[in-house]
């Protein structure tokens, strides 16, 4: 979860890293640091609680300057939020390493290092690293040797960049379980785990895999992998620019995210094609296809949301058995195997740890027909998965996921429709795709009910609480509703099937609580206006948001009216989700908080 960025150079490198640090710092911002080795070939740092902008007016303040040096931003997870606790951390002042990741076993690995005279500073896993490498260094006199020996003895997962200020002209990488890529420059080498910190400097970028250990200088770097053999690793050219990771005219990211919307499902429908074809998933997708008797979706918080969704998509359409689970939770579970089964992992970064551990849970127990859904290429869940699929959203910076979570709706839309043509069940397959085809329009129409959205927020803005509620594909809606609400305006946000209302939730109803109902005309609308007469019996407060023009929306409180009425119904999970987008947003500004870094969460989520 945390960011990490660092180099060699015949320039200062502070500058380069404290950019790549700021384009980072969704992955965390706990707490910054950076470290370099001086002209004077000493080992110094600098850290911060707080921001990297704090970070930058603290390394300008004390003129702080290097050619080699590395950075990280923090996401805390073994001690608190504090300067010791901040990476880059020291040996001996002899060398210094920024972490990603958690080592599980540090706890042995702190105590055998005691024991060898080492005083640690800190409560973190990381400063384990950093002193087993100086043990080892003592011992080989070579900095590539010492992290081969070191990271032998870590269990768990980690992506570190190591300097030592007696090798004034190299860094040692390495990863296991979390990102790393490295950038090439001329006369210039970096690393970082994400292509977006590296930008400013390069598109040549080389992915490492699983294992690997890449020692890096001013003009070559080589590649050891897990079996310490010389490998070759392609360099790629991204076709990624500054411009799209910058903000422009827009106030944050969340907010320039939402309305890339249109954009980014019209380039993922570009991407489908005109009808749905298997082999976009994949050479072995037809045969899987006509194999499988039941799918199950793997995924965590906003992208097992959509496979929430995509449930009742594979079951009406191509009638096949489908699940959804947490991967925290799946990988834990004693499943029966099923060889025929497709398992469906859904993830925007492909990096997720609970959602990749899950994939080869799944593997391990002989389920080995796995599709992955995922906005990054060269991501660990693409390699590992024998299937893929690419959404086209682009970079999604903030941390509340918007554009990915509709672009993952639209494949797994295309994909449920693409498993029924297999099965033979599929009919007016042109006028379906013609439907699809108009989503980015129909995106653009929701989008101008913006400002009846700002009003309601103004009225949320000292709420406590919040109840959305929906019905069949809706009910996984309204869970995302909520989950954006409780995210970026911190609004204890709560959802549920209606159905489910006089079993529980009920209890909650009074005139204080603001309740969210989606009530589409042409999906259960006699259902959920029985909902909404419990509600109103018992004095609650609605907002519905809703197509249908009936005399019940006279009794609400206020009603947000949708451009949707003629609208198939598989659609409008997408639509329905974009106000919803949009009112957590504003809330969010009301009431100042963070939106695109909101206490106490990260984006990418490489830990467990």
């Amino acid at each position: 979860m945390c960011g990490i960025v660092g180099g060699i150079s015949e320039r200062n490198i502070v500058p380069i890293i404290l950019e790549g640090l700021s384009r980072l710092e969704y992955r965390g911002y706990d707490s910054a640091g950076v470290a370099i080795i001086d002209n004077n070939s000493e080992l110094q740092r600098r850290r911060v609680t707080g921001r990297v902008n704090q970070l930058a007016n603290l390394c300008q303040s004390t003129n702080f300057k290097g050619n080699i040096g590395i950075g990280h931003t923090r996401w805390a997870t073994h001690g608190g939020v504090s300067i010791d606790n901040s990476h880059p951390h020291f040996s001996n002042d002899l060398m210094a390493v920024v972490h990603n990741g958690i080592i599980e076993n540090y706890s042995e690995i702190r105590e055998e290092l005691k024991q060898n005279g080492y005083i640690f500073e800190s409560q973190t896993d990381t400063e384990v690293i950093v002193h087993l490498i100086h043990l080892f260094y003592i011992k080989h006199a070579n900095l590539l040797l010492a992290v081969k020996a070191a990271i032998k003895k870590l269990h768990g997962a980690y992506a570190i960049g190591v300097i030592s200020k007696n090798n004034l002209n190299e860094i040692v990488c390495a990863r296991l379980g979390s990102p790393l890529i490295l950038g090439v420059g001329i006369n210039e080498m970096f690393f970082a785990s994400d292509i977006s910190a590296l930008l400013p400097v390069t598109q040549k970028v080389v992915y490492l895999e699983d294992g690997d250990i890449a020692h890096l200088e001013l003009s070559c770097f080589k590649v050891l992998d897990k079996e310490d053999r010389l490998v070759e690793r392609k360099t790629n050219l991204s076709e990624l620019s500054i411009n799209q990771t910058e903000l422009g005219l827009y106030r944050h990211y969340m907010q320039k995210e939402i309305f890339e919307q249109p954009q980014a499902i019209a380039d993922t429908l570009q991407s489908l094609g005109n009808s749905f074809e298997p082999n976009l998933f994949g050479m072995d997708a037809v045969t899987i296809f006509k194999t499988i008797n039941k799918v199950q979706i793997v995924a965590c918080g906003t992208s097992n949301n959509a496979g929430m969704i995509a449930k009742y998509w594979i079951e009406e359409f191509a009638g096949i058995d489908c699940s959804v689970d947490l991967a925290s939770e799946y990988r834990y579970r004693k499943i029966p195997p099923n060889k025929d089964t497709l398992i469906i992992n859904i993830s925007q970064s492909g990096e997720t740890a609970d959602t990749l551990s899950s994939i080869r849970y799944a593997h391990e127990l002989g389920m080995t027909n796995s599709l992955s859904i995922c906005n990054v290429p060269e991501s660990s869940l693409v390699r590992l998965s024998k299937l893929h699929i690419l959404t086209q959203a682009g970079p999604e910076i903030g941390v509340a996921s918007t554009k990915a979570f509709t672009t993952q709706l639209v494949v797994l839309l295309y994909l449920a429709y693409t498993l029924t043509k297999v099965r033979g069940l599929l009919q007016h397959e042109d006028k379906i795709i013609e439907q699809m085809r108009k989503l980015p329009q129909l995106v653009l129409d929701i989008l101008t009910v913006e400002p009846s959205l700002k009003e309601m927020a103004k009225e949320l803005e000292h709420k406590e609480h919040a109840l959305f509620l929906g019905r069949n594909t809706l009910y996984p809606v309204a869970i995302e509703g909520a989950l954006k609400l409780k995210e970026i305006s911190y609004i204890h946000a709560e959802s549920y099937a209606a159905g489910e209302l006089k079993h529980g939730p009920l209890a909650l109803i009074d005139n204080a609580m603001p309740i969210i109902v989606l009530m589409p005309t042409n999906l259960l609308l006699d259902k959920m206006k029985s909902n909404v007469q419990e509600i109103l019996a018992r004095q609650g407060t609605i907002y519905i948001f809703t197509d249908a023009d009936d005399e019940i929306l006279d009794k609400c409180y206020k009603t947000i009216t949708l451009p949707t009425k003629d609208v198939p119904n598989y659609l409008l999970p997408i639509l329905y989700t974009i106000p919803l987008q949009l009112l957590a947003y504003h809330t969010a500004i009301i009431k100042g908080t963070d939106v695109d870094k909101p206490r106490n969460l990260a984006k990418s989520v490489t830990v467990e």
